[in-house]
């Protein structure tokens, strides 16, 4: 048996024989003897109709025992629809009941909040919202991949596991085979060196440091995977474990970097815009008016640049009665981000020059001493989106700056490395997977765009 996917046979020429399947979301009888159930199966948002006669063996047994959520593989002849909603429907010569979902199934309803799918992480999948979501991050992720790999990236997997904290944040989650309830313990201290790796280690926040060093070999290289944040934080913008895309180039200056990020961007909208009409259309009727055409905008709108000393100025002058205070020496809140882009400029905005004290380590100091090559692009409705920066390629000012934060030069002997051997300028940014899909989406919440959201006391469904 070979069963077609319900987009396929959406796309089908009445006349043609069938089999599909999938999950019943309705099922209506009519008097005339016939039913007719609506079968989902997840490939695209429409839903195929199924015209089972009264006629087939197992109706009375089976068929009307059909309820939302059952299973059913579906054999029959695609037919013109009389409907005005679709253009072909399946008239059944064979329903096979694979799994009849009782009474209790919690989707019942055609519309649930998005706070009670979250108790339902298991089933969410079935919703329209939902597999709409999954259909968008397949897409975003397969134009993250094919936008790399055309311009001649290589893929790098980085470590997971690392025994670096690649920003100095702190919140780290730590990864240990020890007995947490009988620790080794030798002169007041935790006896490490017993640990499976010998030393404290934890699962990574970022894979840019290690993508440095495959970067400094193979010349542009991008990371995509998992990285993890023990931030305490329950906002709708935060999760402990997502998804990273960090590229990182040999030779690129600053505004290399910054040109890239916005080819990026504009890509990813172009390819979503192109392949996920449907859902889009979706997203733009219920979860945000406006946003196919504000993502049709941004495709083509060019990016603005400016320095964050120029930003600082602009939001002065602005007299708006911000919650948190305009200084320079501040990092720029979301409602500076918001501002800049949705009233100065109305459209996307790429900040640069950052105050050394508010940035990392391993960024680019300036002449003035004062500021670092950094910048964030930020869009309208949701703030900074990509964050990255030239790499500090100097030895001797690396090293000072590792110094100057406490940093261990002989955990980091590696990365100074980098700098001693054949060093060149260098450049990357990251962008977080889930923030992209939601504003890509227009979902508020971003723990409604991840399918297996891990937060703050919530590890499992």
């Amino acid at each position: 048996m070979k069963r077609a996917l319900i987009k396929h046979v959406l796309s089908s020429p009445a006349g043609e024989s069938i089999t599909t399947g999938g999950w019943v979301r309705t099922r209506r009888d009519s008097r005339g003897g016939f039913s007719f159930v609506e079968l989902n199966d997840g490939s695209c948002f429409a839903s195929l109709q199924v015209v089972v006669d009264a006629k087939l063996e197992n109706y009375e047994s089976e068929v009307l025992h059909l309820s939302t959520g059952s299973s059913v593989l579906v054999e029959g002849i695609l037919q013109s629809s009389p409907g005005e909603k679709q253009a072909t429907e399946l008239h059944a010569r064979r329903v096979q009941v694979l799994g009849l979902a009782p009474d209790d199934y919690p989707l019942q309803k055609k519309r649930h909040s998005f706070e009670f799918l979250r108790s339902q992480a298991h089933l969410r999948a079935r919703t329209n919202t939902f597999g709409a979501i999954g259909r968008l991050r397949s897409q975003v992720s397969f134009a993250i991949h094919s936008f790399f790999q055309e311009r001649d990236f290589c893929f790098i997997p980085t470590p997971i596991i690392t025994a670096s904290d690649c920003e100095g944040a702190g919140h780290l989650f730590r990864v240990t085979t020890l007995e947490l309830e009988n620790l080794p313990r030798e002169n007041g201290r935790v006896a490490y060196e017993r640990d499976f790796f010998g030393e404290p280690v934890y699962l990574s926040v970022s894979g840019q440091l290690e993508g440095e060093t495959q970067a400094l070999a193979l010349s542009n290289i991008y990371t995509f995977g998992p990285t993890f944040r023990a931030e305490n934080s329950n906002t709708s913008r935060h999760l402990a474990e997502f998804w990273m895309v960090e590229p990182e180039m040999a030779f690129y200056q600053l505004e290399d970097d910054a040109r890239l990020a916005e080819e990026f961007l504009k890509c990813i909208f172009r390819h979503v815009l192109d392949r996920c009409g449907e859902d889009l259309k979706f997203f733009d009727q219920w979860i945000e008016k406006g946003l196919i055409k504000r993502l049709e905008v941004l495709a083509e709108h060019d990016f603005e640049m400016l320095s964050y000393s120029d930003a600082i100025d602009i939001l002065k002058k602005s007299k708006k009665p911000f919650e948190f205070p305009v200084e320079w020496g501040r990092d720029l809140q979301s409602e500076h981000e918001r501002f800049l882009t949705e009233e100065h400029v109305k459209g996307p905005v790429i900040v640069t020059d950052y105050p050394t004290e508010i940035k990392a380590f391993y960024m680019r100091l300036n002449d003035d001493g004062r500021t670092v090559r950094a910048m964030d692009v930020l869009v309208p409705g949701v703030g900074e989106i990509i964050g990255g920066s030239e790499r500090e390629e100097r030895f001797d000012v690396l090293k000072e700056r590792m110094l100057k934060q406490g940093l261990s030069l002989e955990d980091y002997q590696w990365y100074l490395d980098l700098r001693r051997f054949g060093s060149v300028p260098h450049s990357g940014f990251g962008l977080g997977f889930e923030r992209l899909v939601q504003f890509v989406s227009g979902m508020e919440n971003i723990r409604d765009v991840s399918p297996f959201p891990r937060t703050p006391g919530h590890a499992g469904f």
